[in-house]
């Protein structure tokens, strides 16, 4: 073995392979598993995805080679512009809230308090639990007769709305849900703030700056590299909404509730798939989905260097 590796780069081993032949054989060995798991698990289902999106198929039986029927068909029915329609509300409104809020849960909790530590952990603890396990528990909450929310007001004297029943209410109800795992990009925020150079706050605090105006001029601009991948993370998981929908619909209205009002585009996709067993248009669903994010993602990249500061670029300037 010792005298393998004083072999040179050309120089050939016991086995007769040269040494950086070996390396690549090793290097072979161990990324193989990765990539068998990449090719078997992601590459074939996604072409197999865009080979059926030209296709009808229905679980059963061959494929038959369609065209671009199944976009013609998607854009031809009511549901699926409903899912549309209820997928950007959702996503326009969520978006700004769960990074409005997360920021400013960070800024609480990067105060030098004692047991600030307890408090992070707490607010840390709702974004571990899985997305059924929370939905289960908010369907609960908001049962019209004996939900918590609703149990509350009446203790209050007033009279709670029909939060899942009543579809001016469901789009608030999936909106609440939604923050309460604001805590999940804590630990970023967090990272963020605390890199963030003190000298810069001592020297708008010798400026006179206010807390505001240091938290618009030195805070936000250090803080943007993180608000870009929080942004594009955060779009990416808005227009894949599914889990609540899925859990908060009744089972005699599981299209997304009271007039489709909670039906969002995954949703619907999810039962074109499995319920309508039109597996053609579930694909072709799936790429149009895939190709809204991309175009969403570079808009935001290509938008970002007028916002977002690089202190590496400032530096080279």
């Amino acid at each position: 073995m010792a005298a393998d590796a004083r072999l040179g780069p050309k120089q050939t081993g016991r086995a007769g392979l040269t040494l950086s032949r070996r390396e690549a054989l090793a290097c072979a060995l161990f990324i193989a598993p990765a990539v068998f798991g990449f090719v078997a698990f992601a590459l074939v289902p996604l072409l197999l995805s865009a080979a059926l999106s030209f296709s009808d198929y229905a679980m059963g039986g061959r494929p038959r080679f369609v065209g671009l029927a199944n976009y013609r068909a998607l854009f031809a029915d009511p549901l699926f512009w409903t899912s549309v329609r209820v997928t950007l509300f959702y996503a326009a409104l969520v978006v700004p809230l769960w990074m409005l809020n997360s920021l400013a849960l960070a800024l609480l909790l990067n105060q030098p308090l004692r047991g600030v530590g307890i408090f992070r952990t707490i607010f840390y603890l709702p974004a571990m639990l899985s997305g059924v396990a929370v939905a289960v528990l908010w369907n609960w909450m908001y049962n019209y007769r004996a939900g918590l929310f609703n149990s509350t007001l009446r203790g209050l004297g007033l009279e709670g709305p029909n939060w899942l029943g009543d579809e001016r209410w469901t789009m608030l109800a999936l909106v609440l849900m939604s923050q309460w795992a604001i805590g999940y990009y804590l630990p970023i925020w967090l990272g963020g703030l605390q890199s963030i150079p003190t000298e810069l706050y001592e020297a708008a605090a010798l400026d006179g700056a206010s807390w505001l105006q240091r938290l618009l001029s030195v805070t936000i601009p250090m803080l943007s590299p993180i608000i870009l991948y929080s942004l594009i993370i955060n779009m990416i998981w808005a227009v894949q909404l599914f889990t609540e929908p899925l859990i908060l619909s009744s089972p005699s209205n599981p299209l997304g509730g009271p007039e489709h009002s909670m039906l969002s585009y995954v949703l619907y996709m999810y039962h074109t798939a499995f319920a309508y067993a039109r597996l053609g248009q579930a694909s072709a669903m799936a790429w149009m989905l895939f190709l809204v994010s991309l175009v969403l993602t570079v808009l935001v990249f290509r938008s970002s260097p007028y916002w977002v500061y690089a202190e590496a670029e400032r530096r080279a300037r």
